[in-house]
């Protein structure tokens, strides 16, 4: 079975005339075993952009991430191997991932010229959230790790939100007589389709 991995990224924000990059100041991941959804491994570094000027010497982040904090930090080349190594071939899950965090992995590697990481599926708590509960889902905000452990209480309610009804319909179709399908394929979405 398949390792799934929830990551974050936290970046710069382009601000200016002209300036539309984002860059990479911290990674935070968790892999999970996809039986049990508990912790099985994580990761954590921030990232000293090419160009530090990108990044507030105050911090107005509610992450707290400053000029200072990433100054000593390693750049993405020295950590590419780790991060590689823990995304490469699992599920990806995350919040608003599809529209940013995948965008600014696939934009780190290409930078420094290696192959990015490939998911063998996406679980995006925001499109699930969206899905389920509309707007009302906002956006999560803080730091990397922290957003990656808040994303899997949330992926565990909700699995257990879903599965539960999916159990209730499955036993008032079994009272019926028709056989039962629980399908998780509106949870992940394979990257490849």
């Amino acid at each position: 079975m398949v390792e799934i991995v929830f990551f974050d990224v936290e970046t710069t924000v382009p601000v200016g005339p002209g300036k539309k990059r984002f860059h990479m100041v911290e990674f935070g991941a968790v892999v999970l075993c996809p039986r049990r959804l508990i912790e099985i491994e994580s990761y954590s570094t921030l990232i000293r952009p090419e160009d530090l000027s990108t990044v507030a010497v105050a911090s107005g982040r509610s992450d707290g991430i400053t000029r200072e904090v990433v100054s000593s930090a390693p750049k993405f080349e020295q950590v590419a191997d780790r991060i590689f190594g823990i995304l490469n071939g699992r599920v990806w899950g995350g919040h608003n991932m599809q529209r940013f965090d995948c965008a600014r992995i696939r934009e780190a590697f290409t930078d420094i010229g290696r192959p990015c990481p490939e998911p063998v599926g996406i679980i995006d708590s925001l499109a699930v959230l969206m899905h389920g509960f509309g707007r009302r889902a906002g956006n999560l905000k803080e730091r990397s790790l922290n957003d990656v452990r808040m994303n899997l209480e949330v992926l565990k309610y909700t699995a257990t939100v879903l599965l539960l009804g999916q159990v209730t319909d499955g036993v008032k179709d079994l009272l019926h007589g028709t056989q039962v399908k629980i399908q998780f394929n509106n949870l992940v979405r394979h990257s490849r389709s």
